[in-house]
């Protein structure tokens, strides 16, 4: 039998980790493997995890949120594994999930797993701190690690919405220089998002067409500041249709790498996860580090 390591989060989402356990543990079991299962306590546990017995382990599993998921691929990645790992979502929003299409029905998503392929996806490197998905600052964003769990849990992503919300007053203009492998961008900004994923928080939307997670590039979305009332009107309608080049008020364009200058050091959000600002940032696509499996 092959060995499986499964880590999960019993606090994720509505709880819904530790309700499924025993049934996820009867499919793995069901397909020949051997089952050894590891709740997290406290932050930083999965990463550990993963770093002290994922090398004797065959496939690792995380049943969690995306933030469960990231300190999985960190520890995985700081590691060294190439390890085949399994991602069944059990959290509030699971951004990165919808964005694979992987299933939001537990015991399914655990099946697809025991019978699925893996196949390399992209991570990305914030300095030297790994993130999965969606590296982001300015508007709603500190909604999204600020947001109490209990809160998460009822309402989803709408959480997000109504506690980022109530910061509105709170948004200054954000001054940022951007360097791209072609281009370079400097301005005021509402908010700016480098991401690999077709959601974020549930609220910005991209295309599935717009997005490839194992080409090696990420996705620049940046939010310019204006008092025009009709540019305004653009920035709203084009966020609406996810028409991101029909306005100047939004930039939209791809990139491997991404050097950052912001003079205020504004706080950043990583998969959802409070990042300290620092002035200078360099974000970088590592292409294919991950083997997740998939359907």
């Amino acid at each position: 039998m092959e060995k499986l390591l499964l880590i999960y989060n019993p606090n994720s989402g509505t709880r819904k980790s530790a309700r499924y356990l025993s049934d996820v543990s009867e499919i793995f079991t069901s397909h020949s493997f051997l089952v050894t299962a590891l709740p997290t306590l406290k932050r930083g546990d999965a990463t550990y995890y993963v770093k002290r017995f994922g090398p004797d382990y065959n496939f690792v599993v995380v049943m969690g949120g995306d933030g469960t998921y990231n300190e999985v691929v960190s520890g995985y990645v700081e590691s060294g594994l190439k390890t085949p790992i399994g991602y069944i979502p059990a959290g509030s929003t699971n951004d990165f999930a919808q964005g694979l299409g992987l299933s939001k029905d537990i015991k399914e998503a655990a099946e697809d797993i025991a019978t699925g392929t893996p196949a390399g996806i992209d991570v990305g490197l914030f300095n030297d701190r790994v993130f999965t998905y969606v590296a982001s600052f300015g508007a709603f964003v500190k909604a999204s690690y600020e947001t109490p769990q209990n809160v998460k849990n009822a309402l989803g992503h709408m959480a997000y919405i109504l506690e980022g919300a109530t910061s509105l007053a709170d948004i200054r203009p954000i001054h940022a220089r951007i360097k791209t492998d072609t281009d370079e961008f400097e301005g005021d900004y509402l908010f700016g998002a480098i991401s690999n994923s077709t959601s974020m928080g549930g609220v910005l939307k991209l295309k599935p067409e717009d997005v490839d997670m194992s080409d090696g590039l990420f996705e620049l979305l940046l939010l310019r500041t204006s008092t025009d009332v009709l540019e305004i009107g653009d920035l709203v309608r084009a966020v609406a249709e996810q028409k991101y080049d029909t306005t100047p008020m939004l930039t939209f364009v791809e990139s491997s790498r991404f050097e950052i200058d912001i003079p205020e050091a504004v706080d950043w959000s990583l998969d959802g996860e409070y990042q300290k600002g620092v002035q200078h940032i360099v974000i970088e696509n590592k292409y294919k580090a991950v083997n997740l499996i998939r359907k």
